[in-house]
């Protein structure tokens, strides 16, 4: 998960991050050739030739206007070819085009008018032989398939992820300076993609699985045990340890029906890599995900590598992160991952929302105000049985600002809604703890301590109502508040000893992001997968797919 959140958030700002804090362009793409007078070339694009080719050729309005916008701002000036003939630039986006077709088996962006060309166009000698027609179309062949190509691989093909519950705003790319950076460059090997790490790993680990894919696959285990134990024999170790050796858990193959010390190390690791309790033994849980086919695995790796094309391209170097498939948040600073803790999500009827916010208070001792959809749905009917409830679990029901006995209402008399707020006072037993985190968003959600410590013992954790549970607070608190004047431990545990709500502004904010990545690779290089906890896999599948 480390190499996750360097990837998500690091070297992607390399890309398009190409502006300072006051507006000026950085120097991370040479793109002399735009907005100049400068001539590179003797051969010049006419406006009627733009429009007579998108007769020819139907193109969506966006890509016809970036491809006129490209050639206007460099006084049309051709970008692929120059006095001596097609650039080196052409070869270099047909095989970056033609290995994105392979990696992804996405045929959409397929012209083989394109490849045709440039066969004829690399067997004229000369550039005096060319035809112009022919060069011509295949200028702005080359330049419309590029921008086609770039925003499916820069941005995704999904046009509004917050139709897939992905909240997290996604900076616009500038497709006109790439274009013009690799037309400019003289580096056949540069690949012209999103150069986020994170992105890279997961497409080798795709290349790997597709390969798996050719040969066979991964093998189906079949077994009517329930649980297989070290030193056990049974012939489906033939086909675990086959799989094991494609997935590279397992480093050498013995061939045995035999559970080997070795098989139980492969296990772990793959139990890791799965997010399973790590103790080396063969359960249902484990069969299951070994049970998973390769071509759900392939599909896997491609939803989540269209989630990282959604990601912003610039991020601040201290942030939190919070994996909600993982049940962890992860503590950067400085790019680097310091320490994660687990954390209880939203439960799939609640669901933790997908966005980015700021905490900005640290909440020591909080009240805890009770939602109107809790009260509703959950309080209502049981205050209509039990009107001590309230007392019982250090609750208090105010009229506006005004705090007013329970014990006057006539529960009863409310059938969906009340004109109360409830909420539950300081002290041991609040449901949300001793700490609260608090970044203001429209979604309600905050990061908060609890009372049910064991819900953290879960493998999965998804039992909120949406807000999300620290299995450390004191430890985030006190990270958050160590440029602080005048907090300290010894103060917040004086104060947290205490049910006197005290409230501390942080200062600067901390960036947090809440995601949803069901695969990535991780730090050692092995490739992690999570279960699809809100079934939104399902729905981003439909997309790419269908």
């Amino acid at each position: 998960m480390k190499t996750l959140v360097k990837i998500i958030l690091i070297t992607i700002i390399l890309i398009v991050g190409c502006y300072n804090s006051k507006g000026k362009k950085e120097d991370f793409f040479d793109d002399t050739g735009i907005y100049t007078t400068q001539y590179f070339t003797d051969l010049i694009l006419k406006e009627s030739d733009i429009i007579a080719f998108f007769k020819s050729y139907s193109e969506d309005k966006t890509i016809v206007n970036e491809v006129n916008l490209y050639y206007k701002n460099r006084n049309y000036q051709y970008a692929w070819f120059n006095k001596k003939g097609m650039t080196l630039a052409v070869l270099t986006f047909q095989n970056q085009l033609q290995n994105y077709i392979i990696d992804f088996q996405d045929n959409s962006i397929i012209n083989k008018e394109l490849d045709s060309l440039i066969v004829l166009i690399k067997n004229d000698k000369s550039i005096s032989n060319l035809n112009e027609n022919r060069v011509k179309k295949l200028e702005l062949i080359l330049t419309t398939t590029f921008f086609k190509y770039s925003k499916k691989v820069y941005s995704g093909i999904i046009n509004n992820p917050y139709n897939l519950n992905w909240f997290i705003p996604r900076n616009k790319k500038n497709y006109q300076i790439l274009l013009d950076s690799l037309v400019m460059s003289n580096n056949e090997k540069k690949a012209w993609e999103p150069p986020n790490q994170y992105y890279k790993k997961l497409k080798e680990k795709l290349k790997q699985y597709r390969i798996i894919e050719k040969r066979g696959g991964f093998p189906k285990i079949a077994t009517t045990k329930k649980l297989l134990l070290f030193s056990e024999s049974d012939s489906c170790l033939l086909k675990i340890k086959e799989y094991l050796f494609l997935s590279g858990d397992l480093k050498s193959n013995d061939n045995s029906i035999v559970f080997t010390d070795s098989l139980v190390k492969a296990v772990s690791q793959f139990q890791h890599r799965m997010g399973l309790p790590e103790d080396g033994k063969i359960g249902v849980s484990t069969i299951a995900e070994l049970n998973k086919p390769i071509e759900f695995r392939i599909k896997q790796i491609m939803i989540n590598m269209e989630r990282l094309r959604w990601f912003p391209d610039e991020i601040e170097s201290n942030f939190l992160i919070i994996n909600i498939p993982e049940f962890k948040l992860h503590v950067f600073e400085k790019y680097i991952e310091i320490w994660n803790t687990k954390v209880v999500v939203g439960k799939e009827a609640t669901k933790t929302s997908i966005f980015k916010g700021n905490i900005s208070q640290i909440i020591l001792n909080p009240y805890w105000n009770v939602p109107n959809s809790i009260i509703r749905n959950e309080m209502l009917p049981i205050l209509k049985r039990n009107s001590s409830y309230l007392s019982k679990n250090n609750m208090e029901v105010l009229l506006g600002n005004k705090i007013i006995n329970s014990y006057s209402i006539n529960w009863k008399y409310y059938k969906k809604s009340i004109p109360f707020s409830i909420r539950q006072k300081p002290g041991v037993g609040n449901a949300l703890g001793k700490i609260k985190f608090v970044f203001p968003n429209n979604f309600s959600i905050y990061l908060h301590d609890t009372p049910s410590k064991n819900l953290f013992n879960e493998n999965k954790r998804a039992f909120s109502h949406g807000c999300i549970r620290v299995q450390e607070p004191r430890k985030l608190a006190l990270y958050l508040l160590r440029n602080t004047e005048n907090w300290n431990e010894e103060k917040v545990d004086t104060i947290l000893k205490t049910n006197s709500l005290v409230t501390i502004p942080i200062k600067p904010t901390v960036a947090v992001y809440i995601v949803y990545f069901t695969a990535w690779v991780d730090d050692s290089g092995e490739l992690n997968f999570r279960n699809d906890v809100y079934n939104l896999d399902k729905q981003l599948e439909k997309e790419i797919f269908d």
